[in-house]
C-alpha cells in the first residue's frame, strides 16, 4: 500500500475512532423529531410511498430527497436506535476526511499540507455539530458528493489537454455528483464558483485575470453546473416561502438594515470560531443591537484580508482561493436571507471552513521553507494544533451526550435567549422534570414576552402539572400574539375542550381550519367532539375531510378505521372501509407499528374474518414485545374475543377518555 493510501486510511480510521462516543448519544429534540422520531413515513423505512414522498415533499422548508432517503434507510436498518444513524454520520465524516485528503493531494501534489488540512477538517470542534446531530445528515452527505464532484472535475481537467475521450466522462460524473449533493442539501449552490477558484489555483487554468477570453470560456464551460444551481435555488425559494413554513424570516421581523450590518459580523464570528473554537453552541441568538463600530471593524478586517489575498495572488495564490472559498460558500447562509432566529450556526462552516484551512496551511508550509524552519519544528506546531483540536472536539462532543446537557451548555456560553430556554424546557420535560421545565418556559417568556412559543410551551407544561386555568390563560396569550397561526388556535381549542367548553373549542378548530385549509388536526379534533356528542355522521365527514387533506396520515387513518370497525353504533360501522384504511396504514408502516396492526385486527373482526383478526393482533403483540412497549393488555383482551369469534366494540361518547393523538 502506498504512503498516500496509508495516510488516507489512517485519517479515516482515527477520525471514526474519535467520534465513536456519538453511539451513546440520543436523538436531539431540535429537528430530529421532524426528520426521524416524529416522522412515520421515514420510520417506515424505504417504501415506494416513502420514496415518492421524499421527492415531492417540501417538509423542513427544503427539498432534499436524498437526505430523506438516507434517514429512511437508517430506520429500515436500525429502527429507532439512535446509535445507528449517529455512527453512519461518523462514517460519512470519516470518508469525507479521506476524500478531502485525496482531492488536495491530486490537485496540489503536496502530501503533508494536504494531510494536515484533512486532519483539521476531521477534528475541528466546529464540525462536531454536523456529525453529532442526526438531523445534520444533510451536511455530511452533501459534502460526500461535493468532494466526489471536485475529484471528478480535477480528473477532467487533468485529461482535457490531451483531449482524452474519458475527460467528458469525468465532467459528466462531476455534474451528476454535484446534483446528488444538492439533493442532499441545497447549500452547495455555490460549488460551481469553487470550481472556478480551483481553476485559478492549484489547477492553473487561469494564469491572469485580464485574459477575459480564457476566463469567459472557463465560466461558460460550467454552464450546466450553474443551471443546476439555479434550479436548486428556485426550488429552495419555493420550499421556504410556502404557507406555514417557519424558516424564512420576513423583512418586518428582521429588517434589511439589520441584515446588512449582521453579514460582516457573522463572517468575522465564523472566522474567529475557526481560529479559536470556544463557546460553541447549538444555537446563537440574533444580536439585540449591532453597534456601528463593531460593523465598521468587521468590514475593515474583511476588506484587509481580501486586499492582502488579492495583492499576493501571484506569489501566494492559495490565499485568494482559500479566502474566496470561505466567503463564497457561506453566502447562502450568511444572513441576507434570514433563516430561523439564529445569527449563525456551527454546521454552516462544515465545508466553507476548508477554504481557511487551505489558505493557512499552505501559507505556513511555504513560510517554513522561506524562513528555513526545521521540519521537526513545523511538525511540532502541526501536532500541537491537532492535539488541541482533538481535546476541544471531544469536550464539545461530550456536550451532546443528552439534550439537557446540550442546551444547558448553550445557555452558559451564549446570551440568555428564549429559544435555548424553550428547548431546555422541552428536554427537562422529556425527563419528567415538569416543574423545572415550566421554570424555563417562564424564563423564556420573561426574556421575550412577545414570542408565542414560550407561552405555548408553558401552557402545555401547566396542563400536565394540573393547572388548567393557568394553562388556558397561556394558550389564549399565545393565540393573541399570533392569531393567524393555525396550530395555536388548534391547541387553544384542545385546552377549551379539556375545560368542557366544547362550543368555544369547536369555534377555535373552525378558525384553525379556515386559516389553513391543508391543516388536518382541526378536522380530527372536531370529529372527536362530534363523536362524544353522538353526532357520528358529522364526525365521519370531518374524518373524511382530514383524509382528503392528508391521505397518508397514520393517526387519522388508524382512528378512522377504529371508529368504523369498533363503534358501538351499528349505523356507524363499515368493516370493509375500515379494513381499507387500516391496511393502508399498515402498508405505510411496513407492519412495524403495534397500534396499526391492532386496528387492522379490529377491522378484520368486524368483517367476520376472525382468523385474520387473530393473526393481526398476535403480530401487534409480537412487535410490541420487540419494541418493549408497555400497556399491551387491551390487545390481549381483543385477541381473546377474536378467538371466540367476537368483534371488538367501544364507545366514543363523552363517557370515554379522549383519544390521544
Amino acid at each position: 500500500m502506498s504512503q498516500p493510501r496509508r495516510i488516507a486510511l489512517l485519517l479515516a480510521l482515527v477520525t471514526f475512532a474519535f467520534y465513536l462516543p456519538v453511539a451513546w448519544t440520543g436523538f436531539c429534540i431540535y429537528d430530529d423529531g421532524l426528520y426521524v422520531t416524529e416522522n412515520p413515513i421515514v420510520q417506515a423505512g424505504v417504501t415506494w410511498a416513502g420514496v415518492k414522498w421524499a421527492f415531492v415533499t417540501l417538509a423542513a422548508s427544503n427539498w432534499h430527497p436524498l437526505t430523506w432517503l438516507s434517514h429512511m434507510i437508517d430506520c429500515g436498518v436500525f429502527g429507532l436506535n439512535p446509535a445507528g444513524p449517529h455512527l453512519v454520520n461518523a462514517l460519512f465524516h470519516s470518508a469525507n476526511t479521506a476524500l478531502l485528503f485525496v482531492l488536495l493531494l491530486q490537485i496540489t501534489r503536496r502530501l503533508w499540507p494536504s494531510a494536515f488540512v484533512a486532519a483539521l477538517f476531521a477534528w475541528h470542534p466546529l464540525h462536531v455539530e454536523s456529525v453529532a446531530w442526526i438531523s445534520e445528515r444533510k451536511d455530511v452527505l452533501s459534502t460526500f458528493f461535493a468532494l466526489f464532484a471536485l475529484l471528478n472535475y480535477a480528473r477532467y481537467v487533468e485529461l482535457s489537454p490531451g483531449r482524452s475521450p474519458n475527460a467528458k466522462v469525468y465532467f459528466a460524473w462531476s455534474l451528476v455528483t454535484f446534483a446528488l449533493g444538492l439533493l442532499a442539501k441545497p447549500m452547495l449552490v455555490t460549488l460551481p464558483c469553487v470550481l472556478l477558484l480551483l481553476d485559478f489555483w492549484p489547477l492553473r487554468r487561469i494564469e491572469d485575470f485580464k485574459t477575459w477570453r480564457t476566463n469567459c470560456r472557463l465560466v461558460l464551460e460550467k454552464w450546466p453546473f450553474f443551471l443546476i444551481s439555479a434550479a436548486s435555488c428556485l426550488i429552495t425559494f419555493i420550499a421556504q416561502s410556502q404557507r406555514g413554513a417557519s424558516a424564512v424570516v420576513s423583512l418586518v421581523t428582521v429588517p434589511l438594515h439589520y441584515r446588512l450590518k449582521s453579514v460582516p459580523l457573522a463572517y468575522v464570528e465564523y472566522l474567529s470560531k475557526t481560529f479559536w473554537p470556544a463557546k460553541l453552541a447549538i444555537f446563537y441568538p440574533l444580536h439585540e443591537r449591532i453597534p456601528l463600530g463593531t460593523v465598521s471593524a468587521s468590514v475593515a478586517l474583511l476588506a484587509f484580508v481580501s486586499l492582502v489575498a488579492i495583492w499576493l495572488h501571484r506569489t501566494r495564490p492559495y490565499l485568494l482561493t482559500g479566502w474566496l472559498w470561505f466567503l463564497g460558500m457561506l453566502v447562502p447562509v450568511i444572513g441576507l436571507v434570514q433563516v430561523g432566529g439564529a445569527a449563525l450556526a456551527d454546521r454552516y462552516s462544515y465545508l466553507p471552513s476548508v477554504g481557511i484551512f487551505i489558505a493557512v496551511t499552505f501559507a505556513a508550509a511555504d513560510g517554513a521553507v522561506r524562513f528555513k524552519l526545521p521540519p521537526f519544528m513545523l511538525a511540532g506546531i502541526y501536532v500541537f494544533i491537532l492535539v488541541a483540536c482533538v481535546i476541544t472536539m471531544e469536550n464539545q462532543l461530550y456536550c451532546w451526550r443528552n439534550n439537557v446537557a446540550l442546551f444547558q451548555h448553550a445557555l452558559a456560553v451564549t446570551a440568555d435567549n428564549d429559544v435555548t430556554r424553550d428547548n431546555l424546557g422541552v428536554a427537562l420535560e422529556q425527563q419528567g422534570r415538569l416543574a423545572e421545565a415550566a421554570a424555563q418556559y417562564r424564563a423564556a417568556v420573561r426574556v421575550e414576552p412577545d414570542r408565542f412559543q414560550g407561552h405555548h410551551n408553558l401552557a402545555n407544561a401547566l396542563d400536565h402539572l394540573g393547572h388548567p386555568a393557568e394553562a388556558l390563560a397561556e394558550h389564549r396569550e399565545a393565540a393573541r400574539l399570533s392569531p393567524d397561526t393555525q396550530f395555536l388556535r388548534h391547541r387553544l381549542g384542545l385546552s377549551l375542550a379539556s375545560a368542557g367548553l366544547t362550543d368555544a373549542a369547536l369555534q377555535e378548530f373552525s378558525a384553525a381550519a379556515r386559516l389553513d385549509p391543508h391543516y388536518v388536526w382541526p378536522h380530527f379534533e372536531t370529529a372527536k367532539i362530534f363523536l362524544q356528542q353522538n353526532r357520528d355522521d358529522e364526525a365521519l365527514e370531518e374524518l373524511r375531510a382530514a383524509l382528503r387533506i392528508d391521505p397518508n396520515n397514520l393517526t387519522v387513518l388508524n382512528f378512522t378505521a377504529q371508529v368504523l370497525a369498533a363503534s358501538e353504533h351499528p349505523a356507524t360501522r363499515n368493516g370493509r372501509y375500515a379494513f381499507v384504511l387500516a391496511a393502508k396504514a399498515n402498508r405505510l408502516t411496513s407492519g412495524s407499528q403495534p397500534a396499526t396492526l391492532d386496528v387492522l385486527g379490529m377491522a378484520c373482526a368486524e368483517m367476520g374474518k376472525f382468523d385474520d383478526a387473530q393473526l393481526a393482533a398476535q403480530s401487534a403483540l409480537e412487535v410490541a414485545a420487540a419494541l418493549k412497549l408497555p400497556a399491551v393488555q387491551p390487545i390481549r383482551d381483543r385477541l381473546e374475543l377474536y378467538k371466540k369469534h367476537q368483534p371488538w366494540r367501544e364507545s366514543f361518547g363523552a363517557t370515554n377518555p379522549p383519544v390521544k393523538n
